[in-house]
Parts: C-alpha cells; structure tokens; sequence
C-alpha cells in the first residue's frame, strides 16, 4: 500500500529535523502530521493522525516507526479525562485509538499532538531553545526574543495535562506560531509541512541569535589555573590509563560500556570557574537526564595531579556519588515507586582529559555523553542571559522512576549473553579470530578487531557494524609499545577490556634440520611471546576495572600431539598451552578466568593455510592442497570437518555465562584425534 501523501510529507520533514543537530538530539522530539484517508470497513473518510512512536528517532524515522491514530477518538478522550493525578492512564488509552493495527507505539507525547488544533505539529528539543526555557526568567527572556509570537508554557511533566495546556495557549494566542517549554524544549505548528517546519527552524534560529546577540563573553567564567586542556597526545595517554578506573565506578552495580569524549565544548567547560556549580544543578530536559542521570560525577583535581592520587580521589568521590543518589531517591521515593536502579555515575568529567559517558551498550554511552555536550550547550545559552535554573530536584525524580518509564524499560529485550562486554582479538583480520569476532558481536559484546594487516582488520570492523560495534587496530604483537597502544585504544573506544582471544599466528612447517634459529625465533616470538606480551596488558587492564574477565588462547591440538615436520610451531602451542594453566592459577583472584581452544585442520578461510602452511602440509601427508581439509576430516574420530566458526563457538562457550566456575581448561575442537585426547 501506498503512503500517504501526509505521511510521506512528514517523513520527509522529520529527517530533515533530525538530521541537524541544531534542531534536536537523538531519539528526541518528535512530529506529526493529519488528514483524511478511507476507512477501509465504512468506505468513508476518516481522520488520521500520524506521530513518531515512542522510541524512535526523527533522523532515521521509517514509516514503520510511525503510529497511526482516529482523530475522532483521541480527541474524545478529553471527556473521559481524569484529571492530571491520574493523567498516565491516558497512555494506555492511545491504544484504543489506533487506526487498522496502528504502527508503532504511540509515545508520552501523542496527546500534544492530537489535541493541539493544526494539522503539522514539531516537537523538538534544541539548545537554543532549551537554554531560554532553562534560564530563570524564561518568561521574559522568550518575550523578548519573540514578542507574541510564540507563548510561553511552563514546566509540566510530558503527557495529556500538558497536550491540554499547549492547545489552550495556542486558541488563546491565533497569532502565535508555536511555545517554548518551560524545562524542556519547544512545540510549533503549521497549516502545511512546510509551514510547520519553517516555523520550527524560526524558532530555533531565532533563539540562537538571541542568545549569540545578547549573551554575555565567558558565561562559565574564567579559567581555572592549571586546569587547562593537556596537548591531545598526552590528554589521551592520560585518558587510557584513567579509563579502567573510571570504568570500575561506573559499574559497581552493573557493568557498563563506555565512551570518551575530549571535544572541545567538554575541554572548556571543565576547565572554567562555573562548572562545578553547573555540573551540581544536574541536567534539565527529561531526554537529557534519562541518559546522564541527574548530576555528573567532577574529578576536583588538576590533570596534572599524579595518577595515583586522581585514581584516590575518582574513589573518594564515587563513595560521595553513591551516598548522594541514595539519598536523592529516599527524599522522593513514594511507597509504589520502582526500586532504586543504581547509584553509579553515567558521566564522568575530569579537567584537562575530557568525559567518559557510560551505557548499556557503546551507542547508549555514546548518545550520553551527546547529551550531556547538549546539556553544556543548554547551560551556556541559560548562563550568558540569565542564570541556568533546570527543574526542580523532585520533578527530576519523578521523570526518572516514573511507572511509564519504568513499563518502557520492562519492555526492552533480555540482554544478549556477551553484553557489555568489550573484547580484544588479536589475528582478528581472517579466518578463525574473525570468526570468532564476529561470533561475539554476534552475542552483544563490542569487539577490538586487533590484526597485523591494517585493512583486514579495518574491513571486518565495518562488517561487524562499525564504531558503535567494533573498531580496528593494527597491531604486531611482538612489539610491546603496539599491544600497548592496541589496548589504550580499546579502552578509549569502549571504557575497557572484559575478553582478549590470543589468536594471532603463522606456522613454518619444516623438518628439524631445515629449521633455522631465525624460523624458531619468530614463530615463538609471535605466538608464544606475542601471547603473553597480549596477556600482561590485558591482565593490567581487567584488574583495575575489577570486573573479572576472560584470557581465551587459540592454541592446537599439536599443543599435545607430536607430529614429523613441526618442530618450531608445536612447540610455540605448547607454550601457550601452559600459558593457560600458569595465568589461570595466578589471576584467578581477580577473577579472571584463562582458558584455551585446541583446534586442528582449520582449512577454509585460513589465513595460515592460505599463506603457504596449507601447501607444505599437504605435501607432508601427500595429498592435494585443495582436499587438505577432506584429508583431515578422514582422519577424526567424527569425519567432520573444522570450520572457523566451530572455534568461535567454543570461545563463545568459554566466555558466555554457562562456565563461570571454569579455568585452566583445554576444549579440542578438532572432530576428535584420540593422539590429542588430554590426560
């Protein structure tokens, strides 16, 4: 079926809207547009009403993401109104509106949209218009920006209360071409789409102006001495080794993902005299503090204090936090409101190094830390006109435990095994680690797709979904300094490392008197010293995080079996091997668990078979390259052949929550080689 003509028109609009981020933040606002379709049971004309459903986002709206509502019976639901103590039940009786199998889920704000009398309706969450409705005399200041032209709302909590009070300002105010929302954002209309959206952008433009014409020079005052931004190389050196701290407060209660953020907005405001009162007074539209929580954690030293004394002090200051939002939710908690969800910080800012943003996925910490630039950029406009004067501390709380926000996150889908979890996989550019990378994307985790050839690895991190999903390193893993540098950048794209696989490798297969010490160094200083090179820095990282982990190697079954021909690489696995059973008894008090895969005949997607390994084998057992695999597969237990993706699934078994109480293990996964049974 077709889409309509006015739905087709606010598709259009709405991604344009989103598509700036002038205009509004992810997932934030929304629209809608009204006219007359056939009913398709009467034959007859009804009105319909179009609206971005609840979680979607304007940029990226489909029209799968739009619900689809009689304006007959929305309106009608203005006599059965309870009044505004009861005004949630209202959301549930959206559902009773719905035209055919109505789309999306109608979202808090569907009433606005309904009841306001035009048929184009924005509802956007600007800076600019967010700072006048955040400064302490809003009122005045939207006066004097716009004249009559666009009223005034004062803070009310989003829902059909609201929807009433806007649609009465605009039939007592005809000339007015929308409101700002006191505490929250702006609402414009229009006959047309095009009318609708030429009014949002006037408004907020015009506010921009406004505040860029009218705001006074350095409105989170002076710098503070030596709290200036570090030079970008050393700020990030200082922000990798800060990262698996800062990553251990925000997830004391539940692992969390991170995301860091040294732009330039964030740099100058913790670097000025304001920010600690600012950052104090919280965030204020409900799309901001739903992601970043009511108030940030401050580190309140310098970035050049010593590392230890910040890492003292970030601890200090996280027992304060927790303290604080106990104590926040006991001042406003009522008999039937949900539990306390945890008291750890979504954001965290340290002068000089930037903000570390926290989420239950990368995109979530990402869209965090945006919002809470959003809400610097709020505090600056409200600052440089006025005074920044978010809402009350109890209407904060009543936005954040509401039982219609509490349902919403009740309805989300169970977490994946592997999510919040970062992973490391080194050889991670073909065959078996990106098998195993993309089996753990797979599972929820973000993955660090690690390898020696650059555009492999950049390569699998965009079929794996890119940055919100994986990024690429390039990584030799006999140099310390890269796996050094591998590691710093993993904690700096995701908060920290949970899951390395040592899976980098080659193999030289040569007789005993054809190998050479140079053959013998390299492949050990590859595998069995790249291994543990891979370890210690992984091993540093999990323990300050103190959230555990797992240490998987990709070791062989010639870890236990001796075979003509092998001399150099079977040694380097048994190496690893032990490797396992060492780091198993020595980091089990952290929690870490070290586990090993022994596979065999891993032909196809191979890139050590690829590379010249599968030839010389071949010509060992005396059979055709291209049936090497066959070969191997005959000579097993089960006469199956070894894939990639079988490797990957037992490094999923090891780490996927089933064997929480296993190290030290060796799993074969070589379709059973009785030679290589352990013992």
């Amino acid at each position: 079926m077709a889409t309509h003509p006015e739905a087709a028109a606010l598709l259009a609009r709405s991604r344009r809207l989103g598509a700036d981020p002038r205009n509004t933040n992810y997932a934030g606002g929304n629209a809608s547009a009204k006219g007359t379709d056939t009913d398709p049971v009467t034959g007859g004309d009804v009105e319909l009403m179009w609206v971005k459903g609840s979680g979607g986002d304007l940029g990226t709206l489909t029209e799968a993401g739009l619900a689809v509502l009689r304006l007959d019976r929305l309106r009608a639901l203005q006599d059965v109104y309870p009044g505004v103590e009861r005004e949630d039940e209202m959301v549930a009786a959206f559902d009773y509106c719905l035209h055919g199998k109505g789309g999306a889920a109608p979202s808090i704000d569907t009433a606005m949209h309904g009841l306001v009398d035009a048929a184009h309706v924005d509802h956007l969450h600007p800076d600019s218009g967010i700072a006048l409705a955040c400064a302490a005399d809003g009122e005045k200041l939207t006066a004097e920006c716009f004249g009559d032209a666009v009223a005034w709302v004062p803070w009310r909590r989003p829902g059909f209360q609201l929807g009433l009070d806007i649609a009465a300002i605009k039939a007592a105010n005809p000339q007015a071409i929308g409101v700002i929302l006191g505490g929250h954002g702006i609402t414009a209309w229009g006959d047309t789409a095009e009318e609708c959206e030429r009014n949002s952008l006037h408004i907020i433009r015009t506010a921009e102006a406004f505040l860029e014409e009218r705001g006074k020079a350095e409105p989170f005052g002076a710098v503070i001495e030596g709290y200036e931004a570090l030079p970008e190389a050393e700020r990030r050196e200082r922000a990798a080794a800060l990262a698996p701290y800062v990553r251990a407060i925000a997830s004391q209660d539940k692992p969390q993902v991170g995301h860091f953020n040294d732009s330039e907005v964030v740099l100058d405001f913790v670097a000025r005299a304001e920010h600690p009162r600012l950052a104090a007074l919280g965030t204020s539209c409900p799309d901001h503090f739903l992601r970043t929580k009511v108030r940030p954690l401050v580190l309140d030293l310098p970035p050049t204090a010593p590392l230890e004394e910040a890492v003292a002090r970030l601890k200090e200051l996280h027992v304060e936090y927790r303290e604080e939002y106990a104590a926040y939710y006991e001042r406003h908690a009522l008999p039937d409101s949900p539990a306390m969800r945890g008291a750890d910080p979504a954001i965290v800012l340290v002068p000089g190094v930037g903000m570390f943003s926290f989420g239950k996925d990368k995109q979530t910490a990402r869209v965090a830390g945006e919002f809470y630039v959003n809400a610097i950029n709020v505090m600056r406009g409200a600052e440089a006109v006025s005074s920044y004067a978010p809402i009350e501390e109890s209407e904060k709380f009543r936005i954040e435990y509401w039982a219609l926000e509490e349902a919403k996150l009740q309805r989300m889908p169970k977490p994946k095994a592997l999510a919040t979890r970062v992973a490391l996989v080194t050889g991670a550019g073909s065959g078996i680690g990106k098998a195993i990378a993309h089996r753990l994307v797979a599972e929820g985790a973000c993955v660090v797709v690690a390898d020696l050839d650059a555009e492999n690895a950049q390569a699998v991190a965009e079929e794996l979904g890119g940055a919100d999903k994986a990024v690429a390193v390039t990584v030799d893993v006999t140099s310390e300094e890269q796996i050094a540098d591998a590691f710093k950048a993993a904690v700096l794209a995701f908060g920290g490392v949970d899951l390395v696989v040592n899976n980098a490798g080659i193999s030289i297969s040569k007789p005993l008197l054809e190998t050479s010490a140079k053959d013998w160094d390299l492949q050990h200083d590859i595998m069995a010293r790249g291994s543990f090179l891979v370890s210690r820095e992984a091993a540093r990282v999990m323990i300050a995080q103190e959230l555990g982990g797992d240490l998987v190697y990709i070791a062989s079954k010639n870890a236990v079996f001796a075979g003509p021909n092998n001399i150099a690489y079977s040694a380097t696995k048994a190496d690893q091997a032990h490797q396992v059973r060492l780091l198993a008894a020595e980091l089990g008090e952290h929690g870490i668990r070290v586990n090993g895969v022994n596979p065999d005949g891993v032909v196809r997607g191979s890139g050590i078979f690829a590379g010249g390994w599968g030839a010389q084998r071949a010509a060992v057992y005396g059979v055709e390259e291209e049936k090497l695999g066959e070969f191997y597969a005959q000579r097993t237990i089960l006469k199956r052949e070894v894939l990639p993706e079988h490797v990957a699934n037992a490094v999923f078994a090891l780490t996927g929550g089933d064997l929480t109480h296993t190290t030290g293990l060796h799993v074969p996964v070589d379709a059973g080689v009785a030679a290589a049974f352990l013992r």
